[in-house]
């Protein structure tokens, strides 16, 4: 092969291509992966990487679950922080929520807003949810017709008043209309009934915030998911599951072909409830972080294939909203900042636990990657998008709020030591590092994504 046959080369002894975890030369032309070989093959490229001894190459994290919130509430966080913050944790496609920005995804003219604020500004790939709420049904199929990947509900208040959460009969009635042009919808699945009846939270007292989120709010949700999906034969997804008294009946239906998925985040497998300090707010997200026995039945459901993958659920907000000083879990916005931290977050505990990090990336890059059905993302393979992530997985570092990239400096993990370090991240076969990752800023050249 002549000189520059290849845009990029890479080598390395440990990479994790979907032929198999090896010794693997990588070649890249038009971003695009066009050759997998096995090392010493002599690959020829204009840049050529070699990979250290403790560094492997993984394809790049696919998180279908990032609220961005611009425009409308850009201060919370926007499309180059976030993006930014993504690119540095190993993440090369985001899929954005339809709020919390305003006006919410649930029009084409919406959508078109949403795309209008972000061309430009991304340093990874962007898709979008659209946003089923009551009234625009109507809306759904031309929304699809744009390139939304799906429709997120909630079947609890959502948070934000602009988007309002469905009824059960009318989830089923947009489930059914989904189902006749094959689209998915993805849920927020808490009752509202069980929450009203539970205590009402306020202080500084965990518990009494974890009280008033009971098990049951969520169990009872997924069980009226779960039949709309019987029902209509429509496709439908748990999000952020919580609850893992819900396995049993998510595996039920998964067994009577129920087309149904699940996901977790980082937050309910790292973190406990016992260890939320009183007045910690940094913790709060909704459905909560529940105690070390129901994580440990969340591993489970991962190792056995109920729940089928993990994303971040990135929620972040101003450091107000958070109600810092007064630690009121009442009054603070509920939601956890980790988009940049994901990879490792994982990473740290499958290790503890002898999991390998191809479990690892079968949970965060290949299955996401087929929820939204992006088949050109999650693996490394000729035809695949070159996205890749070159990571130390067996160097520490130490989470300082104040380094990451998101646009506030805020996260439950502060001071937490992590196993495995992103030194480079690529999107079709160009580093789009932030720095101090290199030593200066990359443009922003990630695409906005249409449904396949």
């Amino acid at each position: 092969m002549t000189h520059a046959d290849f845009d990029l080369v890479v080598r390395g002894r440990k990479i994790y291509a979907a032929a198999g975890t090896g010794a693997w030369e990588i070649g890249v032309r038009g971003g695009t992966v066009s050759a997998v070989v096995p090392l010493g093959t002599g690959l020829s490229g204009a840049r050529e990487i070699e990979l250290a001894d403790d560094e492997v190459l993984l394809p790049g994290l696919v998180d279908t679950h990032v609220h961005v919130n611009e425009p409308g509430r850009t201060e919370w966080e926007g499309f180059a922080s976030a993006t930014r913050a993504a690119a540095a944790g190993g993440v090369t496609t985001i899929i954005d929520m339809p709020l919390n920005s305003i006006p919410p995804t649930v029009s084409v003219e919406a959508l078109h807003a949403k795309q209008e604020a972000a061309a430009g500004q991304a340093f990874v790939d962007v898709g979008f949810w659209g946003g089923a709420v009551p009234g625009n049904t109507a809306d759904l199929r031309p929304l699809h017709d744009a390139g939304v990947f799906g429709f997120k509900c909630f079947l609890v208040h959502s948070g934000v008043d602009e988007f309002p959460h469905l009824e059960p009969a009318e989830m089923e009635k947009d489930l059914a209309e989904l189902a006749s042009f094959d689209s998915l919808l993805i849920v927020h699945a808490e009752d509202p009934a069980v929450i009203e009846a539970a205590p009402e939270p306020s202080g500084r007292d965990y518990a009494g915030f974890l009280a008033s989120r009971p098990p049951s709010a969520e169990n009872n949700a997924i069980a009226q998911v779960i039949e709309a999906a019987r029902r209509t034969r429509g496709r439908a997804h748990i999000l952020h599951l919580s609850s893992a008294e819900a396995l049993p009946m998510i595996a039920e239906a998964k067994r009577d072909g129920v087309r149904l998925t699940v996901e977790t985040c980082p937050h309910y497998l790292t973190l406990l409830a016992e260890d939320i300090p009183d007045g910690a707010t940094a913790f709060k997200c909704c459905p909560p972080i529940r105690e070390d026995a129901n994580r440990e039945q969340l591993w489970q459901g991962l190792l056995d294939g109920t729940i089928d993958l993990i994303v971040s659920d990135h929620s972040p907000s101003t450091l107000d909203l958070k109600d810092l000083e007064a630690g009121n879990f009442g009054v603070a916005w509920g939601g956890v900042s980790s988009l940049q931290l994901g990879l490792s977050l994982i990473w740290t505990e499958a290790q503890r636990r002898g999991i390998g990090l191809e479990k690892v990336l079968e949970w965060m890059s290949h299955r996401p990657a087929e929820l939204a059905r992006l088949g050109r993302k999650g693996r490394i393979e000729v035809g695949a998008d070159a996205d890749f992530a070159v990571f130390a997985s067996e160097r520490t570092f130490v989470v300082d709020a104040t380094r990451l990239h998101h646009k506030n400096p805020i996260t439950p993990y502060a001071g937490k030591e992590l196993s495995g370090i992103v030194q480079q991240t690529f999107l079709r076969g160009v580093e789009v590092s932030p720095a101090p990752n290199r030593d200066t800023e990359v443009p922003p050249t990630g695409r906005l994504l249409r449904r396949d």
